[in-house]
């Protein structure tokens, strides 16, 4: 397989910008996902790597050869659509066949790959059939297949579980993740939807008009967020953003949240101008009914989410001092006895805050417990 680079590449329709200079490497043999609201340009990407799209400026490079002046059908990429795309007068068979036609693949060699793509996707029963005859995640089996069989050098995902319902989406998941894992493939993946990032991806580039914002392994993206956009674009719920107020002017002021809440801020911060306007992140999960907790915010629940093996407690926080109010969502256990309008205290530790300053930057200072 082959990695894919791109190299200050920007793309611009007319005087607006849709992507800024920007570079990325994507490597063999794994599954890079761009990830990001809808228009922050990742489908643009995708179809400027696929030749369906021209860089404005900048490099597209797969396999170590510069592609921009290549067609699409010669750069060794097949592309799966968030629509189906297949062809309603033709079996599956056909519609696997065709492409391979266009290619003029020697017949015993089609064959074999059919065979192999049908085996591997579990299309075997449908070869027959035509599209109107298969559900929607049999349909997205068929076009993974007709990208399959053409035995590309990448793989491109565009949304192509956007169509489905939920169940489908995670069964279509575990079989993109499968068929990667088997074929050993090069592939990269557009979604605006997180859990489709986390659960696929070795690699995930978050984007935000234009440029990357982060880019790392799922788990070191969800951990260590760069920055606010980051934190609150990944995660279901999203993290809780606590304003915090300074209560003093010292170089290790302590930080008020609502509540009553204390934070020690370590290391010097006395050349920081602007400490309007601050907040500490918090992951859902990160809340707890313990007792023992370093630290403890209270406030009163106006929601209860019940989802079976959790359950989602929203809660008001008053204000407390500069610190403005806030509302919070925390991930408790399913069996949690929690009502509306009852008071609730919930508890947390500092090694799972995130400070960020009002820029949206993470502020890179330790928190102790005052």
């Amino acid at each position: 397989m082959a990695s894919v680079v791109l190299q200050n590449v920007a793309k611009r329709f007319g005087k607006t910008e849709i992507i800024s200079k920007l570079s990325v490497r994507m490597e063999s043999d794994q599954l890079t996902v761009l990830v990001g609201p809808s228009g922050c340009g990742k489908s643009t990407l995708l179809r400027m790597i696929a030749g369906l799209e021209t860089p404005s400026e900048g490099d597209v490079i797969i396999a170590g050869e510069r592609v921009n002046d290549v067609p699409p059908f010669k750069r060794g990429v097949s592309m799966v659509f968030q629509s189906y795309a297949l062809y309603p007068h033709m079996t599956v068979y056909e519609n696997l066949r065709f492409g391979l036609t266009s290619l003029k693949i020697p017949k015993d060699q089609a064959e074999a790959r059919i065979q192999k793509a049908a085996d591997v996707l579990g299309l075997v029963p449908y070869l027959q059939r035509k599209p109107k005859q298969l559900s929607g995640g049999q349909r997205q089996r068929v076009a993974m297949g007709r990208a399959l069989v053409r035995n590309p050098k990448v793989f491109l995902f565009d949304e192509p579980l956007s169509n489905l319902d939920a169940s489908l989406r995670t069964k279509m998941r575990i079989e993109i993740a499968r068929l990667r894992q088997s074929m050993g493939a090069t592939a990269v993946y557009v979604t605006h939807d997180q859990v489709e990032a986390m659960t696929l991806a070795d690699k995930i580039v978050v984007l935000r008009a234009g440029q990357i914002e982060q880019q790392g392994t799922p788990l070191d993206v969800y951990h260590r967020p760069a920055n606010k956009f980051v934190a609150g674009f990944l995660g279901s719920p999203s993290m809780n953003f606590i304003p915090v107020s300074f209560m003093d002017g010292s170089d290790k002021p302590l930080l008020g949240l609502p509540g009553g809440a204390k934070l020690g801020l370590g290391g010097n911060l006395s050349s920081i101008e602007d400490r309007d306007n601050w907040e500490v992140g918090l992951r859902p999960e990160h809340f707890t009914l313990d007792p023992n907790a370093p630290l403890k915010i209270r406030g009163k629940i106006y929601a209860v989410e019940r989802l079976g093996d959790q359950s989602l407690v929203h809660v008001n926080v008053d204000g407390n001092g500069k610190a403005p109010s806030a509302q919070i969502v925390a991930r408790l256990n399913g069996n949690t006895e929690a009502d509306s309008d009852n008071e609730i205290e919930l508890g947390f530790d500092t090694r799972n805050c995130h400070l960020f300053a009002s820029s949206g930057s993470l502020v890179a200072a330790p928190l102790e417990v005052r």
